[in-house]
């Protein structure tokens, strides 16, 4: 015997399905499962927490394809040391024309996963060049 299932019923699971959005490179959050790390969506791309410090920031959005991949957050002094390790590495462009802090590695690039790896392994280990402990929110005083 056949089972009915409501119209109501399919219209619910359609939705749910729609709202729950698709974190792109899965395989980071997979390495990174250990760390517990909280994910939270930010500027449409999903921002990786891990012991309080941001750290990466997954982008795959159709405006601006370029800077899609993986974005690290670190700090100008960091970026030689960090090249070496990875040389795909760039600054984004998204950003504007001035050297920011955050970096990506391009989801283009060749080397976008073996890099992407790489950069788990090394917030994995806790590497001072990789994360940074986010500006605290500024309360408005209610008057």
């Amino acid at each position: 015997m056949a089972s009915r299932v409501s119209r109501q019923t399919i219209q619910r699971a359609q939705r749910a399905q729609r709202a729950k959005p698709r974190i792109p490179f899965q395989f980071v959050l997979d390495e990174l499962e250990s760390e517990q790390p909280t994910v939270r969506p930010m500027f449409g791309c999903y921002a990786i927490y891990i012991r309080g410090k941001i750290t990466l920031i997954l982008r795959n959005k159709s405006s601006s394809p370029k800077d899609n991949g993986v974005w690290i957050a670190t700090t100008k002094d960091h970026h030689e040391s960090l090249k070496k390790v990875f040389p795909s590495m760039r600054s984004i462009a998204l950003l504007g024309k001035n050297v920011t802090g955050w970096q990506v590695l391009p989801a283009s690039a060749d080397d976008f996963e073996s890099s992407a790896l790489k950069a788990c392994n090394l917030v994995r280990r806790g590497d001072p060049r990789i994360g940074k402990i986010p500006a605290s929110k500024k309360r408005t005083k209610r008057t």
